[in-house]
This record gives structure tokens, sequence and C-alpha cells, in this order.
């Protein structure tokens, strides 16, 4: 396996205006790509979200494709999954997503997708960043790309929504409220939701370039959850800033946890026969209690991926399964997305709520949930984070400690890839025995941190 530099479980990302989130990274990561990848079409199309740096990235890019003799097409300001859904339609050999998915406004991030609407493997990262290292990039004075809009994609992108939620279904006689995290989705959800019939109360729709995911949308829950309250809403959904990751809470303004809302879809698609006897796949970050829930009471297969929305996508192509999910919010549907799609999920979800004809409250929890330890060490650097994390000390007690719970429990040491965080992760069927195990894991690895 190819070890990436810069490329990480979601591609590249780190502050604007800071290595390697600069100008002239962009620049030479264009020239790279055009030189890799875009040899069949030479065409590329370059998306982004509301940040304000997203504009600097996207003329940087868009010259060192056109540098190239490649062909940009500029899809303005989308959702990830927009770009994962059409990027096959647009006669382009891949396309650019310009984001830091739920992080703030001064990060940014360049995520790139292959023309069949699947992140590019490691393998291929890893080339392109040889190529921006070794900088030996030669051009074409008689061969330019050109520069092209389209605005169509938006609305393509609706209708796909709407039709999936199926003739004759209406969401009238609902209040729904939203956060939208002044990203992506400020006006695509709530015109879709009301379109469907639905009452909507919106939050988080005014972007300006510095308000993304502010204190809003599904990494900060607590503005929708009080929305719901005080506005009497039958369901909460917020989304992130590039619109790849959902937040849902029940009338009483109580947060559904994602592995509940994934069971949640395991089910109801069980039920319509949309999913017949395929594989349920999530993280090894997924509460235990998940897995018994999918094997015991619904009777489907369930498979464990490493973190990140890409293996459990790997995962369920490979075991032929439509539906999987990460705690983080990422919730995949491939019978209607390449990718985790908040907005696909919202209707999915709202389509077995009507059909349950109950509550919110009355539906979730639907398993009680085993206990979980789960805290983030902050650690100096991502230099730290990666000597830490992969310390034989460390590496050793982490085993010893699975091995205790003789299948009741998982242990998961997980470092960011995209902050300087250690992820400490315990979950089991005892409570003081998931406690012990975590805080075990806490002082080796406080310990560690100050000697490296």
């Amino acid at each position: 396996m190819s070890t990436n530099k810069w490329f990480g479980t979601d591609g590249v990302r780190g502050i604007a205006n800071e290595f390697p989130m600069t100008a002239d990274f962009a620049l030479k990561l264009g020239y790279a790509a055009a030189e890799l990848v875009c040899n069949n079409h030479r065409k590329v199309a370059i998306a982004k979200d509301t940040r304000i740096s997203g504009d600097m990235l996207e003329a940087a890019l868009t010259a060192g494709f056109t540098a190239k003799g490649i062909d940009v097409t500029l899809l303005g300001i989308i959702p990830t999954p927009a770009v994962t859904t059409f990027v096959g339609n647009l006669g382009v050999d891949m396309a650019v997503m310009i984001t830091a998915s739920h992080n703030p406004y001064h990060d940014n991030g360049i995520k790139l997708i292959a023309a069949d609407g699947n992140k590019f493997a490691d393998e291929t990262t890893a080339a392109l960043e040889n190529l921006i290292e070794q900088n030996n990039f030669t051009f074409d004075k008689e061969r330019l790309g050109r520069v092209t809009k389209d605005d169509t994609i938006r609305e393509h992108y609706k209708q796909i929504a709407l039709k999936m939620f199926g003739a004759g279904m209406t969401l009238r006689g609902m209040k729904i409220a939203v956060d939208c995290a002044n990203g992506c989705f400020s006006e695509i959800l709530p015109d879709v939701l009301r379109r469907l019939g639905a009452d909507v109360i919106a939050l988080g729709i005014a972007p300006d370039g510095l308000n993304i995911n502010r204190d809003c949308g599904s990494q900060h829950i607590a503005p929708l959850l009080d929305l719901v309250k005080s506005e009497h809403a039958d369901l909460g959904i917020a989304v992130d800033g590039d619109g790849d990751r959902i937040k849902v809470c029940d009338e009483q303004g109580k947060l559904i946890k994602s592995d509940q809302l994934l069971a949640f879809l395991a089910r109801y698609m069980q039920q319509t026969g949309e999913n017949q006897s395929q594989p349920i796949v999530s993280t090894k970050l997924s509460n235990t209690a998940l897995e018994r829930y999918v094997t015991e009471t619904l009777k489907l297969p369930y498979y464990i991926t490493p973190v990140g929305e890409r293996h459990v996508i790997s995962k369920l192509r490979e075991v032929g399964g439509i539906c999987g999910g990460e705690e983080s919010g990422h919730l995949v549907l491939l019978n209607y997305a390449k990718s985790g799609d908040a907005m696909m999920t919202a209707l999915k979800t709202l389509q077995g709520i009507a059909a349950c004809g109950q509550k919110p409250s009355a539906i979730f929890p639907l398993f009680e949930e085993d206990f979980l330890y789960f805290e983030n060490y902050k650690a100096a650097d991502m230099a730290q984070v990666k000597s830490v994390a992969s310390a034989p000390e460390l590496q050793q007690l982490a085993g010893e400690l699975s091995a205790l719970w003789n299948g009741h429990g998982r242990v998961v040491i997980h470092p960011s890839g995209t902050e300087p965080k250690i992820r400490i992760w315990v979950c089991g069927d005892n409570e003081a025995k998931v406690h012990e195990s975590g805080q075990k894991l806490w002082q080796t690895i406080e310990k560690l941190c100050r000697s490296v």
C-alpha cells in the first residue's frame, strides 16, 4: 500500500494560505492530475462549498489544468454528493470538490473524485504527490484548456431527490426543522422539502464565506435541538458544509445517534424489500450493540471496516450491500448516491418514519447501546499523532485490552487524518471495564506525548 504525505482519508486538507492549502500547491496539483489522470476526455469538473478560500483554490486549480491543455467545467457551489452522482454524466476524466467538509471556514480541502464517482486509490494520490515533489512539469504553448460553467447540476440533483421520494408520497402536515450549516445545502435542502409539502423552518441558510459550520450544522447540533423544541417540529435535520454528513433529532429535540439511524434504514429497507438479505456495513467506531441488532434481530450479514466513508463504500461494493455508514454521520445508500448524501438519507428516513405512523421518539432507540468511552487526546501536531499512535507500547496495550473483551467489546486507537488528535474509543457491555480500559489508554498516550 502506498504512503501518502498530504492526502488523507478524505483528500488534502489544511488551513487556507498555509501549505498545502495554498494557491501554489493547488496549481501544481492541477498540473499533476492533468498529466496522470486527464488522458481520455481531457476535461475536468470543479465544484466548491461556500467558504471564502474556495475562490482562490478554484482559480489556482483551473489555471493548473488549463495550462496543461485540460478543459475545465466550473460547477459552482454544490454538495459533494451531487458531484459524485453526476461526474459520470459530464464527460470528464475526474472532478474536484473544494471543501473542508465539517471544518471551520479558515480550513479548506481538495477532494479528487474519479470519473466513476469514487475516490482515487492511495496509489494514485501517492503518484500525484510524487509528481508535485518532482516539479518537473512541461507545457505546450499550442495546447491550452478552456473554461466553461455548468449551472444545471443543482436542479438536476433536486429532481433526482424528488423522484427518489416516490410518486404520490408527500410530507404534507409535517413540520421539519433543518440546519444547513451555511453550506452547500443552504438553498437546496429546504427547497426540496418544501416541494414535497413540508412546513420547513431553516437555520444556517445565509452563507457569507466565513460562517460555514460556525456554531451550526451537524457538528454543532444544539441550535437545531432548541429550534425543534421551540417550534414544536416533528423532526430536526442538520447537515455539514458540503452535505455528506447528517444528524437527526426527534420531536423532543433529542439527538438520534447515527448507529440508530443506520439500523432504522436497514430495517425499513428490509421491510420494503429494497434490501433483500444484503449486508450492512459500518466502521470499527460503531457501537458494538449495532452488530448484535443487525445480525440477531434483522438476521442480516454485518461487516466492520476501518474508519472512513471510502472504506464503507468499498466494502459495500465488495459484498453486494447497499446500506452502510459511520457514527460521524456519513450514511451511504448506494441505490441513490455514490457517497454519503445527507439529503437522500434524510428523505429515506422520512419515508420510513411516515411508514411507521409514529413519532420519532416512539421509534428510537431501536436497540440499547453498549457502554462507550470516547475521548480525543490533543497532540502537539500531526507528526506527534503519527508517532504516538504507532508506538509499540500503545499498540501492545490496545491488543491486550482487546483480547480481554473476548468478543464482547472493541478497543480502537484512531489517529485523526485531519486534526492533531488521537481518538480513544472503547465500547462494550461492561461499564466499569470500558472506563478502565479507556483510562489506561489515555494515560499511556499522555506519557508517550510527553516523551516525543
